[in-house]
């Protein structure tokens, strides 16, 4: 019997979901599992077919983080273009989401933050586990985390490394929703499948706008904005919405 990849990739319809299937040592990844991660989000930025893209590790464990047993490989990645996990310095145009459960933690949790939106079922255990090895967060999470959670949240869960459930993910904004165990990945492709059917030149350049204009001050995020959206104009599409909008769609709020 041919053995299972330890990144799993599946499309349904305009989404792609990439799994980390490493079981046997919580979806920890080593140098390997890093470089296919790699290359999955690579190839799902080039296809023009995939509008969102899912992160998970199926329904026993996101992410245990680095394997400590290859660190010394992950190691040599520190300044490299793409990070020790194999991605976290990518940018890729399309939203993304990671469907969480069991822990997600170390790197596991700076992957996490590398997503656009965050799903976990309420086996979800999130934290800076690495505080106890003394290994570093270079995968984003010094920068990513105090974006989400706020700057005295984030310290106190750098610095101390404690474990947060999913409960308090929720009320911090570490998790957008909370979900029932095993629904993780189900909510992430519901969601997913919403944003692929909004039209695609807006609904990206809005979100590039966020990332571009974030710690640069309102005129500079502003200007950022306007020029951004100028180019939205310019493709035809809001028109084209507008158009459907007086022919009747959408009409009260609607979205399908």
């Amino acid at each position: 019997m041919k053995p299972m990849s330890e990144v799993e990739i599946t499309s349904h319809g305009a989404v792609t979901v990439i799994r980390i299937n490493r079981p046997h040592v919580r979806n920890a990844i080593n140098r390997a599992t890093a470089q296919a991660l790699r290359e999955a989000w690579l190839a799902f930025e080039a296809d023009e077919r995939a509008r969102v893209g899912i992160l998970t590790g199926g329904d026993e464990v996101f992410c245990a983080g680095a394997d400590l047993e290859d660190l010394e490989a992950l190691a040599a990645e520190v300044q490299g273009e793409w990070g020790p996990l194999g991605f976290t310095r990518l940018w890729v145009s399309k939203p993304t989401i990671a469907a969480i459960a069991g822990y997600c933690v170390a790197g596991g949790l700076e992957m996490a933050c590398w997503c656009d939106l965050r799903i976990a079922d309420e086996t979800a255990v999130f934290g800076c586990f690495e505080r106890r090895f003394g290994v570093p967060l270079v995968d984003g999470g010094t920068q990513r985390l105090p974006r989400i959670v706020g700057l005295g949240r984030a310290l106190e869960l750098i610095l101390t490394g404690r474990p947060v459930d999913a409960r308090e993910a929720l009320a911090i904004g570490l998790i957008n929703e909370l979900v029932p165990r095993g629904q993780s990945l189900k909510r992430a492709l519901e969601l997913a499948e919403r944003l692929a059917g909004f039209p695609q030149m807006c609904l990206r350049s809005d979100r590039r706008a966020v990332y571009s204009g974030f710690g640069k001050d309102l005129a500079e995020g502003l200007r950022l904005e306007a020029e951004l959206g100028v180019q939205v104009l310019k493709s035809g599409e809001p028109y084209r919405g507008a158009r459907e909008f007086v022919a009747g769609k959408g009409r009260g709020g609607k979205f399908e």
